[in-house]
């Protein structure tokens, strides 16, 4: 019985459990919308929950008990306080890998945080929405989003599951993770900042721009190709040196800010929240930008107005990059708007 799409939600409310099938309450009744907006097929589609059930008072807390009788090898349900799902519901955990496992799905929708805690023992629907990852056995495609009765508490996360729904039936034409392929170049010397203007940036039509800063300074700037495929960054700053600074020598680290200037100069730029970008270059290296083109941020803003304007949330809604806020060790140079 192989479906491209399964949606997992949480647990039966209400309707749910008295017609003993799931979403065919409110909440299912906007979800059957939305799918039907994004283009996807009732008949491609299973449907299912993590739990065939009804807590008491339709309250996922009241599944949840104290460590010592948890479900084994999952992390807690809730973190403040710590509340872990009862062992005895592992007959429902079981049932549903048992329906995965003969729907083959391509891709599973994990409405909102049971359903990403059950199917990649991960919490944080917030954090995790919108960006294709795997199951915690690596079997299974999830795209995590909002339940649609979260929905019906804050209307504005209408249009974020709409638009997670859409990647969904995207990423069901294949089974496998597929992320876009990049070539970084870091820490380069001042003979690779040329090769690489010559062999990508002088061709490319325009270049993305972004920098980091730490205490009033500009650390490093990163230069990519329209095409998304390669980028460069070149630091202005080291952690592992004693001094802090990257170039041996006053002289090739005034070279470094040449090539930046001619890059800002020379080509076409477009940023995300770039006045902070631009401020930064103006005030501590007097360069502009005379061609900037756009900012990512207002034109997304400008189209989604009501929507997140994150650099973040806007990975998560036109890109299948992972959630890379996670693999950041350092957040002290992250600017404004990036996370």
């Amino acid at each position: 019985m192989h479906k491209p799409i399964m949606i997992v939600g949480e647990a039966w409310g209400e309707e749910e459990e008295r017609q003993g099938k799931p979403y065919c309450g409110p909440a299912g009744s906007l979800l059957h919308g939305l799918m039907a907006q994004a283009g996807i097929s009732r008949a491609d589609t299973y449907l299912t929950n993590v739990f065939n059930l009804r807590p008491r008072a339709n309250n996922i807390d009241n599944l949840c008990t104290d460590k010592a009788n948890a479900l084994e090898g999952y992390r807690p349900l809730r973190t403040s306080p710590t509340k872990y799902v009862d062992k005895k519901y592992a007959p429902e955990i079981q049932r549903l890998y048992d329906e995965i496992e003969r729907v083959r799905p391509n891709v599973i929708v994990a409405l909102g945080n049971t359903a990403l805690w059950a199917l990649a023992k991960k919490v944080g629907i917030k954090k995790y929405r919108g960006s294709p990852l795997m199951s915690h056995d690596t079997q299974w495609k999830i795209l995590p989003t909002w339940h649609p009765s979260a929905i019906l508490r804050q209307w504005e996360l209408r249009m974020i599951v709409l638009a997670d729904l859409m990647k969904a039936r995207a990423e069901s034409s294949f089974p496998e993770l597929r992320r876009p392929s990049h070539y970084i170049y870091m820490e380069p010397s001042l003979p690779d900042i040329a090769d690489f203007w010559h062999k990508y940036l002088d061709v490319t039509p325009f270049v993305s721009v972004d920098i980091e800063t730490k205490g009033g300074q500009i650390t490093e700037v990163g230069v990519g190709t329209a095409d998304g495929k390669h980028a460069m960054v070149i630091p202005f700053w080291s952690r592992e040196k004693p001094s802090g600074n990257y170039w041996t020598n006053i002289e090739d680290e005034l070279t470094a800010w040449a090539w930046v200037r001619k890059i800002l100069r020379d080509k076409p730029s477009i940023g995300q929240n770039f006045q902070y970008d631009m401020q930064y270059f103006w005030r501590v290296a007097r360069m502009g930008a005379p061609k900037f083109l756009g900012d990512t941020m207002l034109l997304h803003h400008s189209l989604q107005p009501e929507l997140e304007k994150g650099l973040g949330f806007l990975g998560s809604i036109y890109t299948n990059e992972p959630s890379w806020k996670f693999m950041r060790q350092d957040h002290s140079t992250i600017k404004r708007e990036d996370d």
